[in-house]
């Protein structure tokens, strides 16, 4: 796409061949321009408040007060910073869209060494976080039969995932972003929702006053302390997951030199990151002080009464990790679809998509009943790969590009953001691989 000037007035003309129209308008990203800027809105809320919200008390736990809220208040703007920052790349070329975060790499650090600096990590994100919403299913599903029927026989989790996975294998042949503009919908408004119950359900259960609560470090060994901070770290990454697919909601946005699509994405991106703020911090904090170092790694398995809410928050965690899922997945099928269409020169059509979906729903659900570790999996990822690619990847990115002045405010800000960054990459993995470690020791898989 480019624009050029007629008689002052701006146009846009498309100098693409035929045959890669008709693969832009087959591939997942690229094939709609038609979403509002209330879609970007529930695009974001589902990607972020998710499986991450409910491990926040347990993070917490694992940090105390002064830590815990200095990590996710620092957190939150950190990150309100570098999706701003996103938004702003995505047209910074005059017609020119970077529809996918690996085109925006490419245009900072060249075609291959962009591809290589991006999309393992953007991929490692993706797959991740998908198999970790499949556990995510899979238990709050478990909890919930649990509460309904407290004395029928118990089932494996490993049944309970594969039950949920069902549900993405079906959904997973929807076309594009704006096909999911309905389940994102409901899964934002469902995700808010059990949000305000974990939160209103503890201060319930704390005016019942039946336990005793304790700030005290979770362990009274200091090295197991120090490994769970490390792993609390990647839990409050993961929370902010919402970067690794925010060029690609922008790029089903409509956009004209008069009206380009920042000035949307950025109204929804605000509305989002105020939704996450009111849903985060009150279920970190109200969690971690109704319960103490009693928390579990996912809250609402904490939590026992009142009976029936505690029920529904459980079915809507389900709900919500359903279109979660798809909103990380749609991304790796547009990287793979792409990959095939016009590297490998495969044919676009239905069989095509309905085999790389097939394996990648199989793949992850595979991952995820072999290793069903909800808080480990959190600490290890959010610290591997979400932490580079929402901390600080952006900001080396707008130094490149944009280049501010050296020891500016603007230089400044974004070194402190990559500082901060490289800090989370290095330690909290090590941190979700020893808590990995743990839950494998002590996990009996056929029990």
């Amino acid at each position: 796409m480019a624009r050029v000037g007629e008689n002052g007035v701006n146009k846009e003309i498309d100098t693409r061949t035929k045959e890669q129209k008709t693969i832009d308008e087959w591939l997942p990203i690229t094939s709609s321009r038609t979403a509002k800027w209330w879609y970007s809105t529930m695009h974001n809320v589902t990607a972020m408040v998710g499986a991450g919200v409910l491990s926040l008390p347990y993070a917490m736990s694992q940090m105390g007060w002064g830590a815990g809220v200095t990590a996710l208040v620092l957190s939150w703007v950190i990150t309100f910073y570098t999706i701003w920052q996103m938004v702003e790349m995505h047209e910074m070329i005059p017609g020119k869209r970077f529809d996918r975060y690996h085109e925006l790499g490419q245009c900072a650090f060249g075609d291959k060494l962009g591809l290589w600096i991006v999309v393992p990590q953007q991929l490692v994100v993706e797959v991740s976080t998908c198999i970790i919403y499949l556990v995510t299913g899979g238990k709050s599903l478990q909890k919930f039969q649990e509460i309904i029927s407290p004395n029928a026989k118990p089932l494996k989790l490993t049944y309970f995932i594969i039950f949920f996975s069902s549900i993405q294998f079906l959904l997973s042949l929807l076309p594009n972003f704006n096909s999911l503009s309905s389940v994102s919908f409901v899964a934002a408004v469902l995700s808010i929702s059990y949000s305000f119950i974990a939160w209103i359900a503890s201060i319930k259960e704390h005016a019942v006053g039946t336990q005793v609560v304790s700030y005290s470090p979770r362990s009274t060994k200091d090295s197991d302390n120090v490994f769970m901070f490390l792993s609390a770290l990647g839990n409050v990454a993961f929370s902010y997951a919402g970067h690794n697919v925010v060029l690609e909601i922008q790029a089903t946005i409509p956009s004209t030199p008069e009206n380009p699509s920042k000035k949307a994405m950025w109204k929804g991106v605000f509305i989002a990151y105020v939704i996450v703020a009111i849903c985060y911090l009150p279920v970190a904090f109200i969690g971690y002080w109704v319960f103490g170092n009693g928390v579990e790694d996912n809250i609402l398995l904490t939590l026992h009464k009142p009976v029936w809410i505690v029920a529904a928050a459980n079915i809507f965690v389900v709900f919500h990790v359903i279109g979660s899922y798809q909103v990380f997945a749609m991304p790796v099928f547009d990287m793979i679809e792409t990959f095939a269409v016009k590297t490998m020169k495969y044919k676009p059509s239905f069989s095509l998509r309905f085999l790389v979906r097939m394996v990648f729903v199989a793949f992850t659900l595979f991952v995820a009943i072999t290793f069903p570790f909800f808080g480990g999996l959190m600490g290890f990822f959010g610290g591997f790969a979400l932490a580079p690619t929402t901390y600080y990847l952006p900001c080396i990115i707008w130094l490149r590009l944009k280049k501010p002045k050296r020891f500016g405010l603007s230089w400044t800000i974004n070194w402190v953001c990559i500082i901060v960054g490289i800090l989370l990459t290095v330690l909290s993995p090590i941190g979700g691989m020893w808590s990995i470690i743990k839950s494998v020791k002590t996990y009996h898989f056929y029990q």
